[in-house]
């Protein structure tokens, strides 16, 4: 039997980069996958084919993560179809362009942009886990997972309004984590580093990609596939005694 047969697995931006990536992962596993995402039907569609292709099954849902109404829309749809739904990986965020030359120094920022990626990061985990909680609390078990970012630990370039976003995601993960930990539910984070490629890193120069490959002790990028395995490890049994954690996905970028 497959780890995941018999799950269903809540991925949010999963059309494309690191969540069609977990979803194709878990698919692969036996998940029923939903495939959450905001405006591309054909990728999301494209996603729902290659994990059934993969053995799994797999149904797009589109849905804005930072809206509370769509949130609990697309919740409801899916316990009506699924009846349960057992992992959730918060993996949408606003899209932010990761150019060192053409980030937003300290001085130029202003806090509307902070705002932004908050409610990307923050704002959307947020709705997602009040939608969730009352089904997993009900099931006595559940895990989420919320992608952040080793910068974090180690702003290398200092994206102040995206770093600062997801920082503030770890801590909510933190308090999540030992509030439900007595309901059965876990609540942890990946990090990943630099992924490439992604419509994110699309941008990013070759000497900033060269200079964090000569820094990472693996000697190169992740791509979004390595982040799948330590997800995967959250999601299931065998993390069963982890929740509040940050696994650091970066080859050796931070050493915690």
């Amino acid at each position: 039997m497959k780890p995941f047969e018999g799950k269903t697995v809540l991925i949010t931006g999963a059309s494309r980069g690191i969540g069609a990536a977990l979803a194709r992962a878990f698919a692969k596993e036996g998940a029923f996958v939903i495939v959450n995402y905001l405006q591309n039907s054909t990728a999301a569609d494209q996603v729902v084919s290659a994990c059934i292709k993969l053995g799994g099954d797999a149904w797009a849902i589109q849905a804005d993560v930072t809206s509370e109404t769509a949130v609990q829309g697309m919740i409801d749809q899916v316990v009506l179809e699924a009846g349960k739904i057992d992992v959730v990986v918060n993996n949408a965020f606003k899209p932010y362009v990761f150019d060192p030359d053409q980030r937003k120094l300290a001085w130029e920022i202003k806090w509307e942009d902070y705002q932004d990626q908050i409610d990307g990061a923050l704002r959307s985990t947020h709705y997602m886990c009040q939608a969730v909680l009352p089904i997993m609390k009900k099931q006595s078990q559940g895990s989420i997972i919320n992608v952040i970012s080793n910068l974090v630990e180690r702003p290398i370039v200092p994206y102040h309004e995206y770093n600062t976003a997801k920082t503030a995601l770890m801590g909510y993960t933190r308090n999540l984590a030992v509030e439900l930990g007595s309901f059965g539910i876990r609540v942890n984070c990946v990090a990943p580093g630099l992924v490439y490629p992604t419509d994110a890193s699309k941008h990013t120069k070759e000497e900033v990609k060269e200079m964090i490959i000569a820094q990472t002790p693996l000697r190169r990028l992740a791509a979004p596939e390595d982040i799948a395995g330590p997800v995967m490890f959250l999601a299931s049994e065998w993390s069963q005694f982890m929740t509040g954690q940050t696994l650091f996905v970066d080859g050796g970028l931070v050493m915690g």
